[in-house]
Parts: C-alpha cells; sequence; structure tokens
C-alpha cells in the first residue's frame, strides 16, 4: 500500500477534499512531482487521475496533488476572456511553484499550461517570468513518463488489441506522438493497431461541439467509423474531452469499442468500466 501524507504541496495543511495527498511507494523518491488534476479527471473520470499517481510512483516520483490547484483556465482563455484567465493562471503559478516537475494527464491542459501562459504574461515581466519556469517544469503525463522519467511498464501487463487517437493539443501544441506508441510498445501483449487519420480532430474543441454541434457531430462520425474499421475492440487517448466525445457517439451508435484513458491501460486498471460506460463505476 502506497503511504498517503496529507499535504496543501507546501508543507501545510489539507484545504481540499481531493488534491490533498502525497503518494509515494518508494523508501527514497528522486522527483518530486506535483500532480495537476484537470476539471474533467476530478469531475468525470477519477480513475484517470488515480492511475496517473500510480505510474509517476513506478517511476521514482514523490508525487503531490496541492489543493490551491483550480481549473488551467483554458476554457476562458479559448472564448477570449483574457480578464478571467489572468487571475486563474496566477492562482496555478502559485500553487505548484515549489515542485521539481509538474505532470499533467491531458495535452490540452499541459498545453495552456507550456504555450500560453507565457503569452498571457507578455506584458508583465515578474509574471511572465514565473510563468515561463512553469512552464519549462510541466509535462504532458506520456512526455514524462517516456522522455524524462524514463518509465519501463507495469508488472501487470494487460493484453489484446489497442487503437490511439491523438488529440489535436498534444499533437500540435506539444509534438505529442511517439511517446504515447513508445509506453505502449513496451506491454509485450498490447498489439497497438494505428488508426486512419489518426491525428484528425474528433469534433470536440471544447466549447466547438457547444457552438457548432452539427459540424462536431459530422466530424467525430467520421473518427468513430475510423476507431470500428480497426477492429481493435479498445481505443485509447491522452485528453479526457476527446475520450468523452468520442465514447459517447461509440454509445449512441451502439457500437461496442471500449475506451480509456491511455494512463489507466497503462496502469493495468483495464479491467475497469471504460468510459461512457454504465454510470456510477467509474469512482
Amino acid at each position: 500500500m502506497p503511504r498517503v501524507v496529507e499535504s496543501d504541496g507546501r508543507g501545510g495543511p489539507p484545504k481540499g477534499p481531493w488534491p490533498v495527498a502525497v503518494f509515494s511507494n518508494l523508501p527514497e523518491p528522486t522527483l518530486r512531482t506535483g500532480f495537476f488534476v484537470t476539471c474533467l479527471v476530478d469531475l468525470m473520470r477519477p480513475s484517470v487521475g488515480f492511475a496517473a499517481v500510480d505510474l509517476l510512483e513506478d517511476a521514482g516520483c514523490d508525487v503531490h496533488v496541492p489543493s490551491a490547484q483550480t481549473c488551467c483556465g483554458q476554457p476562458a482563455f479559448n472564448s477570449g476572456d483574457v480578464a478571467s484567465t489572468l487571475p486563474i493562471a496566477r492562482q496555478v503559478i502559485e500553487a505548484f511553484a515549489d515542485y521539481d516537475y509538474v505532470v499533467v494527464p491531458s495535452g490540452s491542459c499541459a498545453g495552456m499550461i507550456r504555450t500560453h501562459y507565457p503569452e498571457l504574461f507578455e506584458n508583465d515581466f515578474s509574471w511572465r517570468r514565473r510563468a515561463l519556469d512553469l512552464a519549462d517544469r510541466t509535462y504532458e503525463l506520456t512526455t514524462f513518463l517516456a522522455d524524462v522519467a524514463h518509465w519501463t511498464g507495469p508488472d501487470a501487463t494487460p493484453s489484446g488489441k489497442v487503437t490511439y487517437h491523438d488529440s489535436c493539443s498534444g499533437l500540435r501544441e506539444l509534438g505529442i506522438r511517439e511517446q504515447p506508441r513508445k509506453l505502449l510498445a513496451q506491454l509485450e501483449n498490447v498489439e497497438l493497431v494505428e488508426l486512419p487519420d489518426a491525428n484528425v480532430c474528433c469534433g470536440f474543441g471544447g466549447t466547438f461541439c457547444v457552438k457548432y454541434d452539427d459540424i462536431s457531430t459530422r466530424m467525430v462520425d467520421e473518427k468513430v467509423g475510423n476507431v470500428v474499421a480497426t477492429g481493435a475492440p479498445v481505443l485509447l487517448g491522452g485528453d479526457l474531452g476527446c475520450l468523452l466525445n468520442i465514447a459517447g457517439r461509440l454509445r449512441r451508435r451502439g457500437d461496442t469499442t471500449r475506451v480509456y484513458h491511455v494512463a489507466e491501460w497503462l496502469a493495468g486498471r483495464q479491467a475497469r468500466p471504460g468510459i461512457g460506460e454504465p454510470a456510477g463505476e467509474d469512482s
């Protein structure tokens, strides 16, 4: 069992319900790592967060989940509301100021911190310096595991065919493509079937799917058709927003393809209900 130490990320008392634990299975962890949960993981699929913590521990990290963290501000930023985004970004910068690394199980949220935080403070020298510092320490989960921590695989290996969807933000803002494939290649009994047009948007796009629902539906229908055509019974991806969108369309069409965040699969949590499967079983 991992030891759990209550903390606010800076040695103080806990202040919130979920992000207050410091997890470690290792006697002397080497990487003091702040874990950015993301709103969707916290509210829709907590098992992704726990799977990510398992993987980070396996890689030798001393994982902290600071209670002061908030949304990264991406919804407001993408809607052009910079005035609301600035205080959110400052809060995140403060919350993760004291960690060697910050790891995010989402290419879109990691992209917000790495790419757009420095842009937000272009005319504020003090906060821009801090934003650049945080950006330099922030990694999407699969990039961190593959390129920084050099994770070598779990004890319990899942098996079978899977296919993989590359999210737009991770691929285009952060260059994430080979990293999840490298991690999956370490699972001896897993066969990755490449998804046709894996790099094409699934139609989610945050508020895009609400503003342009007809276009979004057409895009996700094409994505789902390609997923089913692979013959793989499992779809994996690194962004929960995309996966919720695709899983929802699969269920509406009556398709049986199961959908998981790549962290869940790598951590050996494939026996759990997939995304979009019966409610009440994802906690």
